[in-house]
Parts: structure tokens; C-alpha cells; sequence
């Protein structure tokens, strides 16, 4: 099992919070592959704490289904398959047009001027060639939407699904990650939508920003 020797520890956590975040991001980005064996006394060793919180982390990964445990036997980054992106983004896209459709409802001239700031940095990423930074741009814009329909739910929900989302672009689509300028004109119309307090379109534009890549990234995949 192959561990990264040098990596920016987090400062101010617990060692178990520390393991978490560490493991859980070595999973999201395939430095530890699906279907690999994980060895709490190795794991322990790499990120210099006991096994203890190693344990303890692990538990809290197989919670969000990063990791499978089998106590007395082993542990294993749980797999994904090509095919998992037609079950995780259509759920993704339902979340996200509801916290649009709340959203709408609420939003402020203050908030509008953020989203169309934060639009603005992913157009640039976009244009710079810049894939990664621009998935970032991206995911920030949304969960700055589900942070303006102020649904506690909704944000649960949709930060636990984004975690396999993320994991499913590293993996797969680590050398073909794109992003397009449609995204960014779909993005003006959710905000449109948004300003004109138009709960419908708002969600129907978040629904559609959504689902379109995810019938082109997995024709891509194919």
C-alpha cells in the first residue's frame, strides 16, 4: 500500500480528525485505489499516531462508504464503477434544484453579486486550462446556493454526496476532466432565475447544469 511521505498534515485537530481528514482525501483523490487493503498499524505509522484513532477514522469512513470493514479480516477502499455516475448525479441534481428553489425565495443582491464573482473565477479557470481549479470554482458556486436557501438538510445531504462525486472525477476522470463555457452560461441563468425570485426556473436551471455533463462525462467514459 503505497503512502505519500510527504503530505500537508491539518494543524489544531485531534489525531482522529487528523486521520479522517488525511485518509479520507487520499480516497477522494485515488492515492489510496478502490478495492485496496488498508493496514491500520501502517496507516498509523505514515500519519505518526496510534492505532487507536486510525480505528476510530476508519469508522467514520465506512459511515460515508468510503471504506468497507470486515472486523477480524480486513479493510478495503470500497469500489466504484463507471456506471455510478448515472446513480450519484441525478440525486445531486435533486438536491441542488431544491436548494435552488429555496434559494430563489431568499437570496440577496449580496449573495447574487458573490455567485456572479464566483462564476466569474470559474469562467477563468475554464479559459486558463486549469480543469482542477475549475472543479473547485464549480463546486464552490453551488454549495454557495445551498448555503443561501439556508436548508440545513439539504447541505447534509448534499456535502456526503459530493464527497463520491468528487472521488468519481479524480478516478476516473483524472485525465479527461473538462469543464465548458456552457456550464458558465447556465450558471448566469440559475442566478437570473435567482434574482427574479423564479423558483421554477431556478431549479429547472440548476437540474439542467447538472445532468447535462453527466450524460457527456459518461459517454466519454464509454
Amino acid at each position: 500500500m503505497p503512502i505519500p511521505k510527504n503530505f500537508a498534515s491539518p494543524i489544531r485537530m485531534s489525531a482522529k480528525e487528523r486521520a479522517f481528514s488525511q485518509l479520507q482525501r487520499w480516497i477522494i483523490e485515488g492515492t489510496l485505489l478502490p478495492g485496496e487493503k488498508l493496514l491500520d498499524a501502517e496507516l498509523a505509522e505514515s500519519l505518526a499516531v496510534s492505532r487507536t484513532p486510525i480505528r476510530e477514522a476508519l469508522q467514520l469512513l465506512e459511515v460515508q462508504g468510503l471504506v468497507s470493514m470486515h472486523p477480524g479480516k480486513e479493510t478495503r477502499v470500497t469500489m466504484i464503477e463507471k456506471d455510478d455516475i448515472l446513480k450519484m448525479y441525478p440525486v445531486l441534481a435533486a438536491l441542488h434544484a431544491l436548494a435552488a428553489e429555496q434559494a430563489a425565495m431568499v437570496a440577496t443582491p449580496e449573495q447574487l453579486e458573490a455567485l456572479r464573482e464566483r462564476n466569474a473565477l470559474f469562467e477563468r479557470a475554464i479559459r486558463a486550462g486549469q480543469p482542477f481549479q475549475a472543479m473547485e470554482e464549480d463546486e464552490a458556486f453551488h454549495n454557495l446556493i445551498v448555503e443561501v436557501s439556508d436548508s440545513p438538510y439539504v447541505a447534509s445531504f448534499s456535502a456526503s454526496l459530493q464527497v463520491h462525486v468528487r472521488r468519481f472525477k479524480y478516478v476516473f476522470l483524472k485525465e479527461k476532466l473538462t469543464a465548458s463555457l456552457t456550464s458558465v452560461e447556465e450558471h448566469a441563468e440559475v442566478i437570473a432565475a435567482l434574482e427574479a425570485h423564479n423558483t421554477e426556473k431556478a431549479a429547472a436551471a440548476m437540474k439542467r447544469n447538472i445532468l447535462r455533463p453527466m450524460n457527456e462525462l459518461h459517454a466519454l467514459l464509454l
